[in-house]
């Protein structure tokens, strides 16, 4: 059986991965393949590089000084955001924080060095095309992966320039088959299970559109699913639509509850689908 751990995309949402992945790897399930896109690309690889429960503790202490921080990873302060946007006309945050903190982390650790096959996903301009990292440096495809359209400047990894994964593959369980998942735990961050309603705002617009379009593909590779494989969406706890607005993309003040509920959420769900074997 090989096992993958597909991480999708949701910002600070992201959180919810670490208690997944506590859950999964307390149970002694590890995987063979690591899928990342946007912020599960970040969570991806610090477990491709440590792919037991030693990792957690880790990945906490990450989301925990992001939010100890501000939120300042992923954003800036108001001033610095309005100037920029001013300036640059394409962006409103840096992306240098992020990039630093992930240096400081995975340092120059390059994808052929990882003791578990880990692909990232990011979307190139220039080809219009989806794209998945598997070679190189870590840091400068998790950078790509997470270039948030509007949010993050557009990220150049050698001639070419990407933007966030998700606007062409938020939840890739159809990579995961393809390269040969007999098993998938599907690391999602709850947004899929959220009604949507008709948009009143302009800027609602984006964010609806968006969301059909990741729901669309993720549900009809879950419904195009080979009886062979073996696919668990792992429950997400512990967020909200407000978390889908702009203030609450830099909301990291329930990062620890996110985590925690999310933990015990799949722990049940585990221990209830898989028995002894998720043990």
């Amino acid at each position: 059986m090989t096992t993958a751990f597909v991480l999708g995309g949701g910002g600070v949402l992201g959180a919810v991965e670490v208690g997944m992945l506590r859950a999964l790897l307390e149970r002694g399930i590890e995987p063979d393949l690591v899928l990342g896109t946007s912020v599960g690309a970040l969570n991806g690889a610090m477990v491709a590089r440590q792919p037991d429960v030693g990792v957690i503790d880790k990945l906490t202490e990450l989301w925990r000084s992001a939010g100890a921080a501000g939120g300042e990873m992923y954003g800036d302060r108001p001033l610095r955001t309005m100037r920029r946007a001013m300036a640059t006309g394409t962006h409103l945050w840096s992306a240098k924080p992020l990039r630093q903190a992930l240096a400081d982390e995975l340092g120059e650790l390059t994808f052929e060095q990882l003791p578990v096959r880990f692909q990232v996903c990011a979307a190139s301009i220039e080809r219009a095309a989806e794209h998945w990292f598997d070679s190189g440096r870590v840091v400068d495809a998790v950078v790509a992966s997470v270039a948030v359209p509007g949010l993050l400047p557009p990220a150049k990894v050698g001639d070419e320039h990407y933007l966030d994964g998700g606007i062409v593959n938020s939840i890739p369980l159809g990579r995961a088959v393809a390269l040969g998942a007999s098993r998938v735990f599907v690391l999602q961050v709850g947004r899929i299970d959220r009604p949507l309603s008709v948009p009143r705002r302009p800027w609602e617009v984006a964010r609806v559109s968006f969301e059909i379009a990741r729901r669309h593909r993720f549900n009809r590779e879950l419904e195009e699913l080979p009886g062979s494989v073996q696919a668990h969406v792992l429950p997400a706890r512990g967020t909200s639509a407000k978390d889908d607005t702009l203030l609450g993309s830099r909301d990291f003040a329930g990062v620890q509850e996110r985590i925690d509920r999310t933990y015990e959420a799949c722990a049940t769900y585990l221990d209830e689908r898989l028995g002894d074997a998720a043990r």
